[in-house]
């Protein structure tokens, strides 16, 4: 349940642009800045305490995460500023993040022989948050005003992160981890002295850096194909419904053909979904949609099971964490760059063709860092 609310909320950040610069009488543009440093410190942010909440007790993360969550969604009644909704933002990101972080790299390792399709189950909670956050989001503007909607679905977030928190602990039979702050460092110092690493952490990031760069444009894009806006919202989060099946059976392809293979599969299948964007026809459209639906589910899920493969399994949060921030840097400029790329160009066909390029270089990128 958790799960739902951590990715599903930053990445309907497409629903957000309008009601928030209506309702604070701020321009489209500094609203994508504002969602920048959202996706920035969900990733960034995240990963950083990711890598040193190893040292910490998961639950006591967790509850923290729930309490900063609940405060936020009163937060907007007592600001009106570009720099309060930028201290909002930032705060909802890092926690919304660091659930995500602890839970993707604990739950994993209660299981071995299954551990692909484990994570593949926990991912679904992903897959939902992608499907139903997007239309529940636009819902809540639509019904009630930006402030009361953002309130509601912010205590909702706060309960479940704090059932989570009173669930989620490592397995009983590995020890809470010792290393010092030095010694987390030290490793973070060798490990960014591999090849396999460079290639690796660049890889992660481009596949998390398309999606983001799509949900930039998605809605509009699905707007000017013909759909109402609450068909494009139901559109865009049909991506995630898809991408459920796939959470679901990458996992279990991965047990059986191995992460790299399953992972890489799931790009390729993105980039052809990606590329059908290009085609004005409406089947072409839906077509797309389940493509780059399944895609998505199978990358978002198999990267971690791919990792936990090369790098040490026992820094766990902190492998997570550090692949995070990877994603963190698009994230940074993503919602900027589909805005410009968008108004410069004065259509979509370059912002698709860009696209496709970093689903086509992490895939390159994959296969290259992982021949060894």
């Amino acid at each position: 349940m958790a799960m739902v609310f951590t990715f599903g909320t930053p990445l309907s950040y497409g629903i957000f642009h309008q009601p928030f610069s209506d309702a604070f009488d701020i321009s489209l543009v500094a609203m994508s800045t504002v969602f920048s440093i959202m996706l920035f410190t969900f990733f960034i942010g995240s990963g950083v305490v990711g890598v040193f909440a190893a040292r910490l007790p998961a639950r006591a993360v967790l509850l923290a995460c729930a309490g900063a969550t609940g405060l936020l969604g009163p937060a907007l009644y007592v600001t009106e500023s570009y720099l309060g909704l930028v201290a909002v933002f930032g705060v909802l990101g890092l926690a919304l993040g660091t659930t995500y972080v602890l839970i993707a790299s604990i739950i994993p390792r209660w299981f071995e022989t299954r551990r692909g399709a484990a994570t593949g189950l926990i991912f679904v909670g992903n897959g939902l948050g992608l499907f139903l956050l997007p239309p529940l989001w636009q819902l809540a503007f639509a019904r009630l005003d930006v402030r009361s909607g953002f309130l509601v679905i912010m205590s909702v977030t706060a309960v479940v992160f704090a059932l989570a928190g009173l669930a989620c602990r490592r397995p009983r039979w590995t020890t809470q981890s010792s290393t010092t702050a030095g010694d987390l460092l030290e490793w973070v110092s060798r490990l960014a002295g591999s090849r396999s690493f460079h290639l690796l952490f660049v890889a992660v990031g481009l596949a998390f850096a398309w999606y983001q760069l799509l949900a930039a444009y998605a809605v509009d894009l699905f707007a000017a194909r013909g759909l109402t806006d609450a068909g494009a919202s139901g559109a865009f989060g049909l991506i995630g419904g898809v991408s459920i099946i796939s959470r679901i059976g990458s996992g279990y392809a991965a047990d059986s053909v191995g992460s790299r293979r399953a992972f890489v599969a799931s790009l390729i299948c993105v980039g052809a979904g990606v590329g059908l964007l290009l085609a004005p026809q409406p089947p072409a459209l839906w077509l797309s949609i389940f493509l780059i639906g399944i895609g998505l589910g199978g990358a978002a899920t198999l990267y971690i099971p791919l990792l936990m493969g090369i790098f040490d399994p026992d820094k766990d949060t902190a492998i997570v964490g550090i692949f995070n921030v990877a994603a963190g840097v698009g994230a940074l400029a993503m919602p900027p760059l589909g805005a410009a790329t968008i108004a410069y160009t004065d259509g979509y066909a370059v912002v698709i063709l860009l696209t496709f390029a970093m689903v086509a270089l992490s895939v390159a990128l994959t296969i290259v860092g992982t021949s060894s």
